[in-house]
């Protein structure tokens, strides 16, 4: 009985040891979003004022890749990464300098009109006064990585006013099917009390109701999933574009300086010949498809091409925002491809399950549309997250990523491992079968349509 009752006292002790430091992670998350996004909406609206602003950006460009070079290479990249790597490899050490350098160093990218995003600075700034609130209390690095998941969550969940999807993509994003769930209770506490924090201060966020067919049927979940193998494409073709894009600037300049002015001078190209839309967040570009309107079909094609030379030349941001904007634009063009009736809703679904696939995050993105478009769009939303999540295969936005599954028993994949070092998938015997199968009644396809043509 003794035995007993200890192990319940420890178990409570434990939930208020955590619900007090994930309080704690809040408030300094959502205090840090919360000074972020207003620097940004006051700088990039005074940047706004000149029409032709996106010319200067070579020299933001340069100035951004300077700044995090000479400061703090370890906040270099799109944010997310350079945290998920520290989680992995270095018990989630991050050093505070980061914090500043980051935020400084986004500002100048979005407001000079790089194409980025405003997450992945976030999660780096919460994972940054994470670690640093751990090295105050000297906690062990067990229970600082912990700590650091609840910044990576809190972060999330502060910059898009999602606070469980923005939980649950801070535990989701490190593993690749798999979730620590000795992290979960402290990461909602976390999430919850950031976008709390930031309401108060003044964050603002959108929340747009979708008009949904009234009833699944058989045809509409035929669609969905056809629409969630379409975002799994066109997810697998941004992050194909991001490594080669990282690639070739570093394959073709050496400095710094001509790879941030040559990313610029492509950006400005960009703004010219297509549109400036494809600059900066986008957000209007997003709002356009949830309420309905119709976006140029090329959208997504040139988000997709304008951030990867953003990020690729030495910009700094996040991801998730511009896979918000080219789901947004993918499910656009599917809707007015298929089914221009609900063009709102497969602009939602896409945006989600664009997101689902590129960072392998299907859970944390359907409960997002929950949260974001209401809960009539759960069951369309759930579906095209899984079928874009298993569309995309083993590829990641983020190469740190660890593998914890296989996807298909067809595919025969070493895990444990980060996504950005593993082996070609290869196909085993099942794969072998199933190929074949499908090989066969596209012959005999084939012979029937032959047939009935004679």
């Amino acid at each position: 009985m003794q035995r007993k009752v200890v192990e319940q006292l420890t178990l409570i002790a434990s939930v208020v040891k955590w619900t007090a430091y994930a309080a704690i992670v809040g408030v300094l998350v959502g205090c840090g979003t919360t000074i972020f996004l207003t620097t940004l909406t006051w700088t990039s609206g005074q940047i706004g004022r000149f029409p032709w602003y996106y010319y200067f950006l070579p020299l933001t460009l340069v100035a951004s890749s300077f700044l995090v070079a000479w400061l703090a290479p370890e906040a270099a990249g799109h944010g997310t990464e350079k945290v998920i790597e520290a989680v992995h490899e270095r018990m989630g050490r991050i050093p505070f300098k980061v914090v500043p350098v980051k935020l400084v160093a986004t500002v100048i990218t979005l407001a000079g009109g790089g194409s980025a995003g405003k997450e992945g600075p976030c999660a780096q700034i919460g994972a940054g006064l994470a670690s640093s609130f751990a090295s105050l209390l000297r906690v062990e690095d067990v229970d600082r990585r912990k700590l650091v998941i609840c910044g990576i969550s809190a972060g999330f969940a502060t910059v898009f006013g999602t606070p469980i999807a923005g939980a649950l993509f801070g535990v989701e994003v490190l593993v690749l099917g798999q979730m620590f769930y000795d992290v979960l209770f402290p990461s909602f506490v976390a999430g919850i009390v950031g976008y709390h924090v930031a309401v108060n201060l003044g964050a603002q966020y959108a929340h747009v109701p979708i008009c949904v067919p009234p009833q699944v049927t058989s045809w509409s979940m035929a669609e969905i999933i056809l629409l969630g193998v379409w975002c799994g494409l066109i997810a697998l073709f941004f992050i194909e574009a991001m490594k080669l894009s990282h690639r070739s600037f570093d394959r073709l300049f050496k400095s710094r300086l001509l790879k941030a002015l040559a990313g610029g001078c492509l950006l400005v190209l960009i703004a010219m010949v297509a549109s400036p839309r494809y600059l900066g967040l986008g957000l209007d570009t997003l709002d356009e498809g949830w309420r309905g309107n119709h976006l140029p079909a090329a959208a997504f094609f040139w988000k997709s091409i304008a951030t990867s030379i953003t990020l690729g030349c030495g910009g700094s941001g996040g991801v998730v925002t511009p896979i918000f904007f080219i789901g947004t634009a993918a499910g656009n063009l599917f809707a007015n491809l298929f089914n221009p009736q609900y063009i709102a809703a497969y602009s939602a679904i896409g945006m989600v399950a664009l997101l689902a696939g590129a960072a392998n995050t299907p859970i944390a993105a359907s409960v997002m549309a929950i949260e974001l478009f209401g809960p009539a769009l759960a069951p369309y939303a759930a579906v095209a997250c899984m079928v874009s999540f298993i569309t995309v295969g083993y590829r990641s936005i983020y190469p740190s990523q660890l593998l914890g599954i296989q996807k298909s028993e067809s595919l025969r994949v070493a895990t444990g491992g980060p996504i950005g070092e593993m082996e070609q998938a290869t196909i085993s015997p099942r794969g072998k079968s199933l190929v074949g199968l499908i090989v066969k009644l596209m012959d005999r396809f084939e012979k029937k349509k032959g047939g009935s043509d004679k």
